[in-house]
Parts: C-alpha cells; sequence; structure tokens
C-alpha cells in the first residue's frame, strides 16, 4: 500500500501516532468517543506483533473478556477494516487466548484490584490495554513491571476521565520523564464519520459529557450535575397530548423515601415526566411494608389512568420486585448505569426533550441541587453526592433502561 492510499483511510493524527509510537515503550491513544484512536492504536498493534520479539508473552488486557472481544478482537477480524490482515486474527468466544498473525495473544480480564495477581510470574514483550482508565493502577503498574523482554512495548487507550485520574496525573502528565507519548483526539479528528452522526453525536452530550466525549478533555465533574436544568424551560404546567406511557420508574426506599415517576411520549416528540407518587417514611411518621407500596403504586396509577408498559424498579429492591410479581405485575429491573444514565438526562434537557409537569415537586425540588462529589472528584472518581436524589433516581432509571423504546421518536423528530 503507497502512501496515498493509506492517507485515504488514515488521518494525519492516525499516521503520526502509529509511526511515533514505534520509538517508545508507552503509547496512549486519548481523547473523545469515535475520534478513530483505537482503530490507530489497533493497527499500532498488529504491526508491533509482526515484529515482536519471539519470546515473552503478548497480552491484551481490558476491564473484561467481553469487552475485550467487543472492542479489540471483533474489529480486528472485520475485512472492511483491516483488509487481508482480518483472516490472520483467531478467536474462539469465551477463550482467555486469541491467535493474532501466529503468535498466542493472552486476554486478561482486569475488573477489580486482585486483577493484579494474574501477571505474577509473567514475562512479557508487549502489551495492549483497552480503556485503560477502567483498570485498576495496581494492575497498570504490574504489567509494566512484566514487560521486561528488552525493546517490551505498551500500548493503551482511553477516553478521558477526571483530571485526577492517575493515569493522567502519574503518566500523561510525567511523559517527559518517562519513555512515553500520547496523542489526543477530538472528534473532528475523524474525518470518515458522517457529518449528520458527528452532528448527532455532539447535540447527545452536553456539559461535562461534551468536554469529555466530543473534545477529549480530562474534565473535572463539579458543581450541579444538570447544569442546563431551566425551571422556565424544563416544566409545564400542560400534558402534551401523550401517544404512550412508556414507564413507570421506582426508586425504593424504607427509612428514605419511596418515589416513582411516569414517563410518556407526547405528541411533540418530547418525553414528559408527568406523574410522581412519594412517600417519605420519616415526615409520615409510618413505614409501609412491600404490600402497601405496590397497593399504593398500583392504586395512584389507577387514579390517574396511566397503564404504562414497563414498570422499572430499583435493582437494589428485590423484596419489592417480589412483591410486585405476586400481585400480577411484570416488573424490570432498572439499569442503574448512573454515569450513562446521566449522560442521557443531560443529553435530552439539554435539547429540550424532556419535559417535566409542575405536579412533580419531588423532581423538581431535587434537581438543582444534585451535584458531583467533590471529594470522590479529588480520587479521579466521578459520583453525585448520595443525598436528595429519590426523585431523580426514579427518572433516570425510567428514561435511561427504556431508551430502546423511545430513541427513534425522538431521533426522527431532530
Amino acid at each position: 500500500m503507497n502512501l496515498d492510499a493509506v492517507k485515504a483511510v488514515l488521518s494525519p493524527k492516525q499516521i503520526t501516532s502509529i509511526a511515533e509510537s514505534r520509538q517508545v515503550r508507552i503509547s496512549i491513544w486519548a481523547g473523545a468517543v469515535r475520534s478513530g484512536k483505537t482503530i490507530a492504536s489497533l493497527l499500532a498493534f498488529m504491526i508491533a506483533v509482526a515484529q515482536a520479539p519471539d519470546h515473552g508473552l503478548i497480552v491484551i488486557a481490558g476491564r473484561t473478556r467481553e469487552t475485550i472481544e467487543r472492542n479489540i478482537i471483533e474489529p480486528l477480524q472485520d475485512a472492511s477494516l483491516f483488509g487481508p490482515l482480518a483472516a490472520h486474527v483467531h478467536h474462539t468466544r469465551g477463550s482467555n487466548t486469541a491467535v493474532i498473525l501466529g503468535r498466542t495473544v493472552h486476554l486478561i480480564g482486569a475488573y477489580n484490584q486482585l486483577s493484579e495477581g494474574r501477571l505474577r510470574g509473567m514475562t512479557a514483550c508487549l502489551a495492549l490495554v483497552d480503556e485503560a482508565t477502567l483498570v485498576p493502577e495496581a494492575f497498570w503498574t504490574q504489567l509494566l513491571a512484566r514487560l521486561s523482554v528488552p525493546g517490551a512495548r505498551l500500548l493503551a487507550t482511553t477516553n478521558p476521565d477526571g483530571p485526577n485520574h492517575w493515569l493522567r496525573q502519574q503518566f500523561l502528565l510525567r511523559a517527559p520523564q518517562l519513555n512515553l507519548a500520547s496523542w489526543h483526539f477530538t472528534l473532528d479528528d475523524n474525518p470518515s464519520l458522517d457529518p449528520q452522526y458527528v452532528a448527532d453525536l455532539k447535540a447527545e452530550n452536553v456539559g461535562l459529557f461534551y468536554r469529555r466525549n466530543i473534545l477529549g478533555e480530562w474534565a473535572l465533574a463539579e458543581g450541579a450535575v444538570f447544569d442546563m436544568w431551566d425551571p422556565d424551560r424544563h416544566v409545564v404546567s400542560d400534558l402534551s397530548a401523550i401517544r404512550r406511557w412508556i414507564a413507570v420508574g421506582v426508586d425504593y426506599g424504607t427509612t428514605n423515601p419511596f418515589a416513582a415517576l411516569t414517563l410518556g411520549l407526547g405528541a411533540d416528540q418530547c418525553l414528559y415526566l408527568g406523574h410522581e407518587w412519594r412517600w417519605d417514611s420519616k415526615t409520615m411518621h409510618q413505614q409501609l411494608t412491600d404490600a402497601q407500596y405496590s397497593e399504593r403504586v398500583r392504586g395512584w396509577l389507577k387514579a390517574i389512568g396511566v397503564h404504562p408498559q414497563w414498570t422499572i424498579v430499583d435493582p437494589s429492591a428485590a423484596s419489592f420486585v417480589t412483591q410486585l410479581h405476586q400481585d400480577g405485575l411484570v416488573p424490570a429491573q432498572a439499569d442503574n448505569s448512573v454515569l450513562d444514565g446521566i449522560r442521557v438526562v443531560s443529553s435530552l434537557l439539554g435539547r429540550g426533550q424532556l419535559k417535566v409537569h409542575r405536579s412533580c415537586t419531588g423532581f423538581i425540588n431535587e434537581i438543582p441541587g444534585y451535584s458531583w462529589d467533590p471529594d470522590k472528584a479529588a480520587k479521579g472518581e466521578d459520583a453525585p453526592i448520595k443525598a436528595d436524589d429519590h426523585s431523580l433516581d426514579a427518572a433516570r432509571y425510567a428514561v435511561f433502561t427504556t431508551s430502546a423504546a423511545w430513541r427513534s421518536d425522538l431521533r426522527e423528530a431532530a
């Protein structure tokens, strides 16, 4: 393949990163989603496998073996991406090894602090780490120690996290002191993406998530989580003609407040939090049983004339889920991926596609004070403060868990 052919499929930044990565021990591709960093790292990895010493293990590490298969192995086996090289990548799903260009490659999940024990005693010549910010620091440090063969190299990709994350503080910012090179990618660095997709992705990410996912910045999670919230814009007195009631989201509480909110799709292709039912045992001076909660929620839904398609329940509320089953309902466990759920709710609020009826006072009162935890941020972690978030959690459960059911309707209206 001549240089012109390479330039036709790779961006200048991708080409530069692949070439420069061959000169250093540690190479890190960091930046926005869909920015081309992963493809560049995979090409660099394939070249490195072909040139790797014949002694020492080759390792691919990621949070789980399943994410390694999805993010690394499957793209490498895609002939539309890697042409004839794809035929030289062999892997049986579930196996902890693959064969790439004739070399055995070990796949290692690194999902907790104990994972670094899997590296003990290993001698490695080459490693690729998928989503490096998600692996424990102890695993990363141990992996570097195991890369002891002369000329051994570590390649890694990552989306940015908070600026205090250990990968940034201990490695990226210390690059001049280390045998390390890194490349920062933004969404606009990938010229192969469809312009409409790029526009949609930019619209879908607001605030913190725009800075990280679009600009590729190591942005601090600070201040209000939903800083785009504007009561004048988001709170409504009348509900649009609701095409269908998608869900009721439930945040279960016994000593803490219990909250349930309905989620509907309006004729204007906006989502609506239409009704709210709460029970605070402290202020009401009465704790309810699971059977009583079930009876009251079902009675409330009947009284407002709402028959949602799904009942989405707090995943920690096992006893309440059992009670709902006994009462003839078919509850679904909420997807409690907090950051992903916050990102989706933020995007909807930012685009004006999530409205809240003024009767949902718990949600309206909680959202202005819902803030990122500064103590967690100082440790490089992203988490909201766990206080006064009961209606917010119920709404997030309903919105995020059912996103596949409403996403196409909102896209058609965009």
